[in-house]
């Protein structure tokens, strides 16, 4: 567990340094690759887009016939706002550091050097699900939010220690950066408007949003559900058959809080799998932090989880976005994982503890920045209502069967907090100890939108 910590204790938001730009003596070639000749991918008539480069050795030392560091410097890329670095084979890690720095898109102004969060495949599907077995998945780093730019360079350094001896491993096979474009969302009617609260005078419109409802709505809505779904789940076109629990009305259900749908970020359905999985129910919430970044502003929130949704899966090779649920530094929420925000829909979040559970994902790094106000009393409103819905006390425990994971053998019956966070599950720092040390107010909070 020392060493998952101690590689991801690293992680940094983004600096505004200005560094001068140095090239080096010979620029590393590369191709791109555009986003219709990656698996999954679509038309190129859909909005945004996936540059993926391969990374070359460095000058220096090597280890057992890998080069010690591998980079890449462009300076002619396509714009783009959100970058990670992906590898061949997902059960590989990379032990070692990643480190980028951009060029503001139409000027000279590069960053410092920003961390990325090496340590992702803790974020991923269970070990024998179809999702995890697609032939599809990658290693992967954590994405990076950068903001719109047009030149980057990266470096990837093999520093970290071994499994078994201690020493330097070799960085994992094929080694990609991948440079993502959110793209546009197309123009939509004017719909309900969520405040910026780094801009008071600026407000972002969203298509879609899921509005509010009262305690009465809410357990008339479970009904309706119970009614309409019975026990059994949805089969997706590949023949996956999930179980949909029944969702009992008990008397201790929140409010059910405003939330953006998928429509209303601007998903492009067309790149994730058709059809869905569930779990028979939802008795823990799995609350991480993206290790994106914290500059962002609310008003790009749309655009960010674009970037994330097209980097989980095309660049990942997940079936869909990994979390159930995103929330924002405003306290905005936003539906996740497609299937529908009511149901026990199965996420790709937290390897091993995909069943029965759910994942909330607030938009930002969190080791040494803390989470806002608004931010933490949105994870208490949405816990509220959705733990609700299964009969679950915010403030209790429960258990979860691990499916697998560094901390907990497969089969193991492991007790938990109903709201958790990620570390709980996995030898991880998500979502870093500033957030993870608000979760406590958290449940009290939603126990009290529960009535309790």
């Amino acid at each position: 567990m020392r060493r998952y910590l101690a590689s991801s204790i690293g992680v940094t938001c983004a600096t505004a340094l200005a560094l001068p730009l140095t090239l080096p003596t010979t620029p590393a070639s590369a191709t791109v690759r555009p986003a219709a000749a990656r698996p999954a991918a679509v038309a190129p008539t859909v909005p945004g887009s996936t540059q993926s480069l391969p990374l070359t050795p460095r000058p220096g030392d090597r280890i057992l016939g890998s080069a010690a560091e591998q980079g890449l410097y462009r300076s002619d890329v396509r714009r783009f706002s959100l970058v990670g670095v992906i590898w061949d084979n997902p059960d590989a890690e990379l032990y070692g550091s990643v480190e980028v720095r951009t060029r503001e898109a139409g000027g000279d102004h590069w960053s410092g050097w920003q961390n990325v969060e090496t340590h992702n495949h803790d974020h991923a599907a269970d070990p024998d699900t179809a999702e995890r077995s697609s032939g599809r998945v990658r290693g992967s780093t954590a994405p990076l939010w950068v903001g719109d730019s047009d030149g980057v360079e990266v470096r990837v350094r093999a520093d970290g220690e071994g499994r078994t001896t201690g020493a330097r491993e070799p960085l994992p096979a094929g080694l990609r950066l991948e440079l993502v474009d959110p793209g546009e969302a197309a123009a939509e009617p004017e719909g309900q408007r969520t405040r910026d609260v780094r801009a008071p005078e600026t407000q972002t419109e969203y298509a879609t949003e899921i509005p509010a409802l009262n305690r009465q709505q809410t357990e008339e809505e479970a009904r309706l559900l119970q009614g309409e779904q019975g026990e059994q789940g949805e089969q997706g076109e590949q023949g996956e058959q999930g179980e949909q629990g029944e969702l009992r009305v008990k008397p201790f259900i929140g409010p059910r809080p405003r939330i953006v749908t998928r429509r209303g970020w601007g998903a492009d359905e067309k790149l994730r799998e058709r059809g869905f999985v569930y779990t028979k129910k939802v008795k823990v919430a799995f609350v991480h932090h993206t290790a994106s970044g914290n500059k962002y502003w609310c008003t790009q929130v749309p655009s960010l989880i674009r970037g994330i949704y097209r980097y989980h899966v095309l660049s990942s090779g997940w079936r869909d976005i990994g979390y159930n649920f995103l929330v924002d530094r405003c306290g905005n929420i936003y539906e996740g994982r497609a299937g529908g925000v009511a149901k026990p829909v199965m996420g790709a979040h937290t390897l091993g503890f995909n069943t029965d559970s759910m994942g909330i994902a607030v938009l930002g790094t969190f080791v040494s920045s803390k989470p806002s106000k608004a931010a933490v009393g949105a994870i208490a409103r949405l816990t509220a209502w959705k733990l609700g819905l299964f009969g679950a006390n915010p403030n209790g425990k429960t258990y979860l069967k691990s499916g697998g994971g560094n901390l907990y053998p497969k089969g193991k019956n492991v007790r938990l907090n109903v709201i958790s966070g990620h570390r709980d599950g996995f030898a991880t720092e998500c979502p870093g100890r500033l957030l993870y040390g608000r979760l406590g107010s958290a449940r009290l909070s939603a126990a009290k939108y529960q009535g309790r």
